[in-house]
């Protein structure tokens, strides 16, 4: 059997079997990072690793700020996802000996903007030579309080489900501009009880399932109130991916004070709802689906 034959989620489905975990692990595998216990402490640690590859997370030609603030800003959306805060990366670069000196500069000029703009410390990493295309990977740490930490397994059915921004795009650049969303996911998390949430990566219609199943649920779905990117249709903001928008569920009885609280709060980001979780036999079906690697 290939790899290609089982795809994204069953592959690491089937890697993530009987690995060693400690005791001070909360969140392991499978959700938009890794939760960690400090001990002496109230805040709960958050790991992540991302990793852009040529050619797959970026075209050869792309401008190499972009390329660095991509690399950096992945990460720090899923730390965002857990309603935490980023705090020190870890960068490993593998290239090419004939890359441009000053390519490598403007990448690296990337990576401390998006550092800069989210408080991040870049502390170390690694360097590398890779026999093809240019490989970049980030560790993240974060942090988050422990009544503040949002997993994707603790929606229930009935729960409404919200989409920040608009979705779709990513093939027209929108995937190397992208702001994460940590400042409205700490507002969110410190203001309101989410249930569960997840960054919308892999596009809408791969990484709703996965916070539907997660909270054991179905999801019901509306797809004309999808929020689009100008000139996308549904389709594209379904399975586009690299959004990086915030998707999250809540209780109904939220609704109303959190639509009028967001408004005044963030007036240009708009806040969507688009359907709610769901008992198993009540669900939509999608038809589109979302990105995989090895589908």
């Amino acid at each position: 059997m290939k790899v290609a034959h089982l795809g994204e989620t069953q592959l690491i489905s089937k890697c993530a079997r009987n690995l060693p975990r400690r005791r001070d692990v909360v969140v392991g595998i499978g959700d938009d990072c890794a939760v960690v216990r400090l001990a002496g402490t109230t805040v709960l640690q958050l790991l992540k690793v991302d990793a852009v590859v040529e050619q797959i997370h970026f075209r050869r030609d792309a401008d190499p700020r972009q390329v660095g603030w991509k690399a950096v800003c992945r990460a720090i959306s899923d730390i965002a996802a857990m309603g935490g805060a980023p705090a020190h990366a870890l960068v490993t670069i593998a290239l090419s000996p004939k890359m441009e000196l000053s390519a490598l500069e403007a990448l690296y000029a990337g990576i401390r903007r998006a550092c800069a703009k989210f408080d991040v410390a870049l502390v170390g990493g690694e360097t590398s030579r890779s026999p093809g295309p240019l490989f970049i990977n980030v560790a993240l740490t974060g942090f988050v309080e422990r009544a503040h930490c949002i997993t994707r397994s603790g929606g229930r059915a009935g729960d409404l489900l919200y989409v920040t921004g608009r979705l779709g795009g990513s093939g027209k650049g929108k995937h190397l501009t992208f702001t994460p969303r940590v400042r409205e996911a700490r507002w969110l998390v410190t203001h309101f009880t989410v249930n569960a949430m997840i960054d919308v990566s892999d596009g809408l219609a791969a990484d709703l399932p996965r916070l539907a199943g997660a909270s054991g649920c179905a999801f019901t779905l509306d797809p004309s109130t999808i929020p689009r990117t100008s000139g996308c249709s549904t389709d594209a903001a379904l399975s586009d991916g690299e959004d990086y928008e915030l998707l999250f569920a809540i209780r109904p009885a939220l609704a109303e004070k959190l639509e009028r609280a967001w408004r005044r709060r963030f007036p240009k980001l708009p806040l969507t709802r688009i359907g709610a979780l769901a008992a198993k036999r009540h669900g939509t079906k999608l038809q589109a689906r979302g990105y995989d690697h090895f589908a």
